[in-house]
């Protein structure tokens, strides 16, 4: 049986980031989370990348949602940003959060309630 990868990277959407900002705040999520994967999971990143580096983009409107959803993805490759605070945003303010790579089925069971970004 084949096993699908993928990575979702959950954003705060009431902080008023703008699209360049937003891509940004993603870049480095995903960043951050796939190294953690590579030392953890490496044989999940390795199937990752060989299937296309599937990824989600998917939105929460608070600081609380975003820290309930990275909770729940304890025992996954995951990662969260805080702002360095050089641009539109707060220093230290948390913009998002990346889940994964990891078993498509065990990510969905953590967002499949989360609406696209």
């Amino acid at each position: 049986m084949c096993m699908n990868f993928k990575q979702a990277i959950i954003v705060r959407k009431d902080i008023g980031m703008g699209k360049g900002k937003i891509a940004a705040q993603c870049a480095h999520v995903a960043i951050e989370a796939f190294e953690k994967a590579i030392e953890k999971k490496a044989n999940w990143v390795n199937e990752w990348k060989k299937t296309g580096m599937e990824k989600i983009v998917l939105r929460v409107e608070s600081k609380a949602e975003l820290f309930s959803y990275y909770k729940k993805a304890k025992g996954l490759p995951r990662a969260l940003i805080r702002d360095a605070g050089r641009t539109q945003i707060k220093k230290g303010t948390p913009t998002c959060i990346a889940i994964g790579p990891a078993p498509e089925k065990e990510i969905d069971k953590i967002t499949s309630k989360l609406k696209l970004l």
